[in-house]
């Protein structure tokens, strides 16, 4: 496997790529810590802290909303970076990302997961998202290569 592609991607889609991956790493926390908030709001409801146990309730409302809105506001501030014309440059060994300010080189090697996603390919090292490749920067029979080659490295 070994083919270049010139992209450039749109600040819509780099802030979907960030936010499945972010969202993906923050599973837990978006989960556990909503919950904690329920929680101790019903325990402050039920020794008469009404008015503790709502703000704790509006808060496991509100912190998913706010978490997607820093998500957004961070992918904003990437644009800049992110959303020029690149080359990306995939081989068997490696990926390879350029633009006109910036070179970058990931071994395959490197990644602990990869996600295949409808739209991108997310690249993890110890759960971190460090990478992302847009599906639609390949042409169908490219996208069925990288499919295979990468259900190949996680089957090994």
């Amino acid at each position: 496997m070994d083919f270049t592609v010139t992209y450039e991607p749109t600040p819509d889609e780099v802030a979907r790529a960030l936010g499945q991956a972010v969202k993906r790493q923050l599973k837990g926390v978006t989960i556990a810590f909503p919950a904690v908030l329920v929680v101790a709001g019903l325990v402050c409801v039920l020794v008469d802290a009404v008015f503790m146990g709502i703000g704790l309730f509006t808060g496991a409302i509100v912190f998913p909303l706010l978490l997607t809105w820093m998500i957004r506001a961070s992918a904003k501030r990437q644009l800049a970076y992110l959303c020029v014309p690149t080359t990306l440059r995939v081989t068997t060994d490696a990926y390879e990302y350029r633009t006109e300010h910036s070179n970058t080189t990931m071994r395959w090697s490197m990644f602990g997961d990869i996600v295949v996603g409808p739209e991108f390919w997310l690249f993890y090292v110890k759960k971190q998202c460090v990478g992302f490749l847009p599906r639609s920067a390949f042409d169908s029979d490219q996208r069925a290569e990288l499919d295979a080659f990468i259900a190949a490295r996680q089957r090994a």
